[in-house]
């Protein structure tokens, strides 16, 4: 198909792509993207188009599969944990919840440096143990070790404070 037969065409094809995008439940502007994406792929595909019945129907599909395709790479938005603390929660227990953060906080603040920061490679960067002790130039029993008794001094802690 040459540029003059495509670009008379490709008005139509490109509302059937749009309209397409629209009908599955896509927004204007990433309706109009993949739309444009559409067009993109039909035109690089221009000399193959005449053995298609119908390049509309071709059109909408691509669409159709690109905006699937858009919608599985997009990130899903995280909560807000505040959001969510707020809708199941009473204004006592989010005070209550507040203070045992700031305490724990403190509690963390207070262990040696080396356990606060082994705690934190494994609990917040989700590090395996062989990567701690790759990290911080020392073996893996170490970090083992160190990590049980600081979690047994943040038990000791909680249970003092709890009165168990």
């Amino acid at each position: 198909m040459d540029r003059t037969a495509f670009e008379q065409r490709a008005r139509t094809w490109r509302e059937k792509a749009f309209g397409a995008c629209r009908r599955y439940g896509a927004g204007r502007d990433e309706a109009e993207d993949i739309a444009q994406d559409v067009m993109l792929r039909l035109w690089q595909m221009r000399d193959e188009l005449e053995r298609y019945d119908s390049v509309e129907a071709l059109a909408a599909l691509m669409a159709k599969h690109l905006l699937r395709s858009h919608q599985r790479r997009r990130k899903t938005e995280a909560l807000d944990e505040t959001i969510v603390l707020s809708l199941a929660t009473s204004p006592h227990d989010e005070l209550e919840m507040k203070e045992d953060d700031e305490w724990l906080s403190r509690k963390l603040q207070q262990l040696p440096t080396t356990q606060r920061t082994l705690l934190y490679m494994r609990q917040v960067e989700r590090r395996s143990h062989e990567e701690i002790a790759r990290l911080l130039g020392i073996e893996t029993t170490s970090v083992s070790t160190l990590l049980a008794r600081a979690r047994r001094t943040l038990l000791e802690e909680i249970k003092r404070r709890n009165g168990t």
